[in-house]
């Protein structure tokens, strides 16, 4: 019998060094959005929190602090999403960075 001598390559992820860097694309943004809904309702929804935190405590601050009605909402692909009643985009991202939750540069809006 002869034996063959080589190797069985291993799966390469050449992004692997670049997740702990702090490149462009690798930072988790947070997502504010708004929606219309009906009329000139509107909703928005605040994605990609870290998983750490208490949702429920951050919308009791938020909708204290900007008189409006909100939830939290599962999401299977999305995880938890923060729903508040009205535009309240720039509130919500001064309020992040005041709070000092995320960063100013880790914020992405959209809409309108």
């Amino acid at each position: 019998m002869v034996e063959l001598d080589f190797q069985i390559p291993s799966a390469f992820d050449p992004f692997a060094d670049a997740k702990d860097s702090d490149a462009p694309g690798t930072k988790a943004y947070v997502h504010i959005r708004v929606q219309q809904r009906n009329g000139k309702k509107c909703l928005t929804t605040v994605q990609g929190l870290k998983k750490e935190f208490s949702y429920e405590k951050i919308l009791k601050d938020v909708k204290k602090e900007f008189c409006c009605n909100g939830n939290v909402v599962q999401d299977r692909e999305l995880g938890k999403i923060i729903q508040l009643q009205g535009d309240q985009r720039k509130n919500v991202s001064q309020f992040l960075v005041q709070a000092g939750l995320v960063k100013k540069d880790q914020i992405k809006i959209h809409g309108f």
